[in-house]
């Protein structure tokens, strides 16, 4: 046991109502990084404590030279 409060952890089931703000394109989960990303509008919004903040001016914007870290469309998962 441990006496840190763990990290909520994000509901995989949200990704599929959830869509680009910007483009209403379909976004991608990084676990990694606890981003959902649209590739297409270069945008990846951070999750924070469990929550999507699907602000645009909260997200950080992505390159097209930045390596793609494995990410999962909305609706599939990863073996869970």
């Amino acid at each position: 046991m441990t006496d840190r409060p763990e990290t909520p952890q994000f509901d995989r089931h949200m990704l599929e109502a959830l869509v680009c703000p910007v483009t209403h394109a379909t976004l991608h989960y990084d676990a990694a990084r606890q981003e959902l990303v649209s590739p297409t509008a270069g945008l990846a919004f951070p999750i924070r404590a469990g929550i999507p903040i699907m602000l645009i001016d909260e997200a950080r914007q992505i390159k097209a030279t930045d390596p793609e870290p494995p990410t999962l469309p909305t609706g599939e998962s990863q073996g869970e």
